[in-house]
């Protein structure tokens, strides 16, 4: 059973959906501090002018704010703004139709927190390229300990034999535990072909909407990595 665990990101760029894709479940890592100016409530478009942040305004009230705790900051009309940079960048895009229908109301009426609204434009965007993994939320799970530990027991309420996870996460996880455990380690591969896009030089580090706006049904079969994940700590093996 390989599992995955990663923190919500705001319509987040192609990798992130060919993570869930590999996995046997997806789990929103949503009971974590919440980072600021980070892809939590933020992601990047194409313009004319280069990449371009999209930002939705959150209440970020203190540093140890969870991210499942963090409010959307319904002062501003940021729907609205978003919307209009939407249609100013992408309305010669082929496909921008479908882009629309995925926003919506960017979570109007029925998200109240960040990870409310990139749940739900996770799991509409997942839909629509044909993803069916499981999707679970670490809140759900009554974990207990910190860093490594709280994630073995993760692993361990899920029968987990492979962790996989990307590739940042070397500098903190701690290998040992988790072949302690019985669970194997494996990072992820982005590796993945560029495709027709507007504006110029090819930036695959934008949104997954990106990607949908130029290329439609056809981005399901362009989210997968050309290159094998990579098995850092395999779980040992009985005798």
């Amino acid at each position: 059973m390989r599992v995955a665990a990663i923190q919500s990101s705001f319509i987040p760029w192609r990798g992130y959906f060919d993570f869930i894709l590999g996995a046997d479940i997806f789990v929103f890592y949503d009971d974590v501090q919440f980072s600021k100016n980070t892809w939590r409530n933020r992601n990047r478009i194409k313009t004319p002018q280069g990449s371009r942040w999209i930002t939705v305004p959150v209440r970020h009230r203190s540093l140890s704010q969870l991210i499942c705790e963090t409010e959307i900051d319904e002062k501003y009309n940021w729907r609205a703004d978003h919307l209009r940079l939407w249609r100013e960048n992408y309305a010669e895009a082929q496909f921008f139709p479908d882009v629309l229908n995925l926003l919506g109301d960017l979570g109007l009426g029925t998200t109240k927190t960040i990870s409310d609204l990139n749940i739900e434009l996770t799991k509409k965007i997942c839909e629509y390229l044909n993803i069916s993994t499981p999707i679970m939320l670490s809140s759900e799970l009554a974990l207990e300990g910190t860093k490594t530990k709280r994630l073995i027991d993760l692993l361990k309420k899920l029968n987990a034999s492979t962790y996989l996870s990307g590739p940042s996460a070397d500098a903190y996880l701690d290998k040992e535990a988790l072949q302690e455990n019985g669970i194997q380690l494996e990072y992820k591969s982005y590796d993945y072909s560029p495709y027709p896009q507007l504006w110029g030089e090819f930036n695959g580090e934008v949104t997954i909407l990106d990607l949908i706006a130029n290329c439609g049904p056809q981005a399901s079969q362009l989210i997968c990595s050309n290159s094998p994940n990579t098995i850092i700590a395999p779980a040992p093996t009985s005798e």
